[in-house]
């Protein structure tokens, strides 16, 4: 042994090759944390040193490589300003400039994941060779900054531009394979050979077989195009990533821009470019709101584990009542992770939609290479359709999915109970109504829980779990476990109508409704609410909500909370919907419906909504950008802040995180919490007061400032 660390060892081969393996002591993974870091300048210092050394392998000691940066330390890097944050690169660059100036050959055997600092430390190398299963990738951008240990230095030198801005802008990780005919690695093998392999491509090295020098100059060097290949090939990627990205998330564009700036440098000048880029980026709120929004994830995967953790036996078998739209697509997406599931409804009509929902979703992977035929047939097969409770007393799990009618589900909740053994789970897919009110008549409430899924199932990532009076916290667990089991991301809340993004999404229709009762132009808010960062407006969104689902939710929200969300005027959807208004549904709501060549619907306007408003609300107004964006988001945030206060949800970050997760709240603003936080408790204050007038919903509570301190030192600690 040459050295051994915390994080890393050093081991001489019999060949004469070193080789340096990543092992992180009590982690799961490897991550280049700043003890790694030490350790690593530690290492190649004995590297260099060692006479005998003919060749670097590096390697992982997990079932992983290198998953990248300890992102909890670049909270405390970041707000230390750019000279601190200029430092930390430098640092971690003058390691890997070390591999890749070393004299002898170097490469990387990449298992599991590689990605972003555990990508960059492979480019350093002069080879790679990937184990089919792993995955690679600079994921920077998703963080809002851009890879800064030589990423879009290296990359485009190893695989050419249109590589490097596919990988980096894109962010995405990709499979062994493709990254092979890329060129970003040199070979893939079996897992059983990676070891093998990887020392017998150093061997050729060694032996002069492999001009590995060669490698280190191609890498050390200017990119090799002319003025003209550079000017058409950046500036045509600069329009068109900048066109999916958005104008909210400049990372992407950045990183063009940095390679773009230093195509006709060597890589130390280079790396000085892309340095200033990851600083300027690194200074942002859009940074840091990225990290904290990558961070709250890691809470709430590592909260998630910890239950599944409780739970004990995994669900093995499960069940849906109701094969609607929603039934078929939690049918589907059970089936499709490999946990059978019977689908019961009460007429084979209902069954058959069911099935074709899920059709139509393993159809749409097959179409785009995604799956076989076979495994597609497989999928299908594990989803049985039946009229009846026939093996429901073997299921572990039944969510129910009707209809949303609380005297409808009470009564199917008590039937299903008669049929499912005494361990079995009950769980309730309602988006509204009482868990506690739906258990009052069940003999075990303690297996009872709701199990709120979003719609399109297989495309939203929330799942809350709603925790009643009587719900055991095993129940709790197991249910937990399936959503995490499904790939969803649950979160726990307590129950209260609406529960949390429900209560919390209705109070931001009400300053919806208010605006459009006072003049405003939907289509205006529309547009507003989109340039400040929502997939789509509240006009556009209750279209595809439903416009009698939000009538029945309204009314159940004002029961519920009658001082804040009871009204005293008819609001927009309640005339839509008087006109059979229904939205995408129907195909009119507040806009019209047509489909396009793909089958999709398309929102088109009409004068016919205009006119039905107009005929119960005032003149037209013309509204501010800042007005519009005040009276939509301040209800939003204080019923939010009540949540917290009431506990509801557990911790600031499940709140803002069930908001992306389940609304599509801007991620590049961190949640609705974080956002707060970012402008400050008093600001948020001071643009509340001028619409106290418009009723409780617009006051700021009592533990406001209170909650929003609590948060903000979460967010400093984090």
């Amino acid at each position: 042994m040459l050295y051994q660390g915390q994080t890393l060892s050093l081991t001489q081969l019999e060949s004469g090759i070193i080789e340096l393996c990543f092992d992180l002591k009590n982690e799961s993974v490897n991550k280049f944390n700043s003890v790694t870091l030490d350790e690593l300048g530690e290492a190649l210092t004995v590297v260099e040193t060692t006479q005998d050394a003919k060749a670097l392998l590096l390697t992982s000691g997990k079932s992983v490589f290198v998953v990248g940066a300890d992102i909890t330390e670049f909270g405390p890097i970041f707000t230390q300003g750019g000279d601190i944050v200029r430092g930390y690169l430098n640092r971690v660059n003058a390691c890997f400039n070390r591999i890749e100036d070393l004299t002898i050959p170097s490469l990387a055997a990449i298992n599991g994941f590689a990605l972003g600092g555990g990508m960059e430390v492979c480019l350093s190398c002069d080879y790679r060779v990937m184990s089919n299963g792993t995955q690679v990738g600079l994921p920077e951008t998703k963080l809002g900054i851009i890879p800064g240990w030589g990423g879009t230095v290296r990359l485009p030198r190893v695989a050419g531009v249109d590589i490097a801005v596919e990988w980096i802008a894109g962010g995405r990780n990709y499979d062994a394979l493709p990254a092979l005919k890329a060129g970003v690695v040199d070979a893939v093998v079996e897992s059983e050979q990676l070891r093998g392999s990887a020392i017998n491509m150093l061997e050729r090295a060694i032996a002069g077989k492999l001009n590995f020098q060669e490698r280190k100059v191609q890498k050390k060097s200017p990119l090799p195009i002319n003025d003209i290949e550079s000017l058409m090939s950046f500036e045509t990627s600069k329009m068109f990533v900048k066109s999916q990205a958005g104008k909210h998330y400049p990372a992407p564009v950045a990183a063009v821009q940095a390679m773009q700036d230093a195509s006709k440098m060597g890589r130390d000048e280079a790396l000085v470019v892309e340095g200033n880029a990851f600083v300027q980026l690194a200074l942002t709120p859009v940074a840091h709101a990225l990290v904290g929004i990558f961070l709250n994830d890691q809470l709430i995967n590592k909260k998630a584990k910890q239950y599944e953790k409780e739970s004990g036996e995994k669900i093995k078998r499960a069940a849906v009542l109701g094969a609607g739209i929603m039934g078929g697509g939690i049918a589907y997406q059970s089936a499709y992770k490999g946990i059978p599931v019977k689908m019961k409804d009460i007429a084979q009509d209902g069954l058959d939609l069911g099935l074709s929902e899920a059709a139509k979703l393993l159809n749409k992977r097959v179409e785009r290479g995604r799956m076989t035929a076979s495994k597609m047939a497989e999928v299908l097969n594990k989803i049985e359709p039946t009229l009846a409770y026939s093996g429901f007393d073997q299921t572990d799990i039944v969510i129910e999915a009707v209809v949303e009618n609380a005297k409808v589900k009470r009564a199917v909740l008590a039937d299903v109970e008669k049929h499912v053994s005494e361990n079995t789970i009950i769980c309730s897919n309602t988006s509204t109504i009482s868990i506690s009110h739906l258990a009052a008549e069940l003999k075990h409430p303690d297996k009872f829980c709701g199990m709120h899924f979003f719609n399109p199932v297989h495309a939203m990532p929330l799942v809350e779990v709603i925790r009643g009076e009587k719900t055991a916290e095993s129940t709790v667990a197991k249910t937990v476990a399936y959503a995490n089991a499904l790939g969803k991301k649950p979160i726990v809340v307590n129950d209260c109508p609406g529960f949390l993004v429900n209560r919390v999404l209705f109070p931001y229709f009400s300053g919806f409704s208010m605006l459009l009762r006072d003049g405003a132009d939907f289509q205006e808010v529309d547009k507003v609410m989109e340039r400040w960062g929502w997939p789509m407006g509240p006009a556009y969104l209750m279209d595809v909500v439903g416009v009698d689902t939000g009538v029945h939710a309204e009314a159940v929200m004002a029961k519920g909370f009658p001082e804040r969300m009871g009204r005293t005027y008819k609001s927009a959807t309640d005339i839509l919907f008087e006109a059979q208004r229904l939205g995408q549904k129907n195909k009119k709501g507040f806009y019209n419906y047509e489909l396009d060549k793909k089958g999709k619907p398309q929102k088109v306007v009409t004068d016919e909504s205009y006119q039905l408003l107009a005929g119960e609300y005032a003149e037209k107004k013309d509204f501010s950008e800042d007005e519009i964006v005040a009276r939509m988001m301040i209800p939003m945030a204080t019923e939010l802040a009540r949540c917290l206060e009431e506990g509801v949800v557990d911790s600031a970050a499940e709140a803002d995180m069930a908001l992306v997760y389940g609304l599509g709240f801007p991620p590049f603003r961190g949640g609705l919490l974080r956002w707060i936080d970012n402008m400050g408790i008093d600001n948020f204050i001071t643009m509340a007061e001028p619409y106290a007038h418009l009723g409780e919903l617009y006051k700021v509570t009592a533990g406001m400032s209170e909650m929003a301190a609590a948060h903000a030192k979460y967010y400093r600690a984090a």
